[in-house]
């Protein structure tokens, strides 16, 4: 069984979940790699032996399918006693445009069961392990697309990027991470939601202008705080001046 502190991050095989890994493999964690597609789990996981970081296994867990969550949580029942990160990244877009009048409603269902409930049962999940942990933290990867305070501003430079799935199924996973942390906040929990910028990936065509390293960097930073550090709060790669965002 690992000795060094552990993480579990959904949705790592590829893009920033896969550089949020590598970066946390170099500080010294042992990560399990989440990814939905076992074999795309075992191919980035390879990836990373071949550059000689060694301490990360691959566990297959789709967030849209309670039975893959709970298999997964019964796997890493059998090789840990406690975890002391979880990082919700896993996410999907359901494709854009997504005009508020005439997306489909099983496309929000869609949008909402990964990004949102997904999310919710992963970390319920994994709550007992984390509560186990001398310092849990959890991140969950939100948008800037989430913020209604920005969303109401005219001069935000996304303010025309509004959609009726995306973004509301971030804005619900903040006002959820919200609630959680302040239920934990006697704890030594650390709850946060980060943005990590419009980052060019796949998610976006690459159209982002945000490089995945630094995306990454953000999720490890809120990952990693320390006793002192924030808990219920929104952090954004793309503000100007500071990195905390309003809701």
């Amino acid at each position: 069984m690992p000795t060094m502190k552990t993480v579990l991050i959904t949705g790592a095989n590829k893009s920033i979940g896969f550089e949020t890994t590598r970066q946390l493999l170099e500080a010294g964690y042992y990560v399990y790699l989440g990814s939905r597609d076992e074999a795309n789990g075992d191919e980035a996981v390879a990836r990373l032996k071949a550059d000689g970081l060694t301490r990360v296994e691959a566990i297959q867990i789709d967030v849209s399918n309670s039975a893959s969550i709970e298999a997964a949580r019964t796997e890493l029942g059998t090789k840990l006693e406690s975890l002391d990160i979880l990082i919700n990244n896993a996410g999907i877009s359901g494709g854009f445009p997504q005009s508020p009048t005439s997306l489909n409603i099983e496309k929000i269902r869609q949008v909402f069961d990964t990004n949102f409930f997904g999310t919710i049962n992963v970390t319920m999940a994994f709550l007992d392990l984390l509560k186990k942990a001398d310092a849990p933290r959890i991140v969950n990867v939100t948008s800037g697309l989430a913020s209604l305070t920005l969303h109401s501003d005219p001069s935000w430079k996304y303010y025309n990027a509004k959609g009726g799935a995306y973004g509301p199924s971030k804005t619900a996973l903040n006002a959820y991470t919200i609630a959680l942390a302040h239920e934990l906040r006697e704890s030594a929990f650390k709850i946060n939601v980060v943005d990590p910028g419009f980052t060019a990936t796949d998610f976006n065509n690459h159209r982002g202008t945000g490089s995945i390293p630094n995306a990454a960097k953000i999720i490890v930073k809120y990952a990693t705080i320390g006793a002192d550090g924030p808990t219920g709060r929104y952090f954004s790669n793309d503000m100007e001046g500071g990195e905390e965002s309003p809701w």
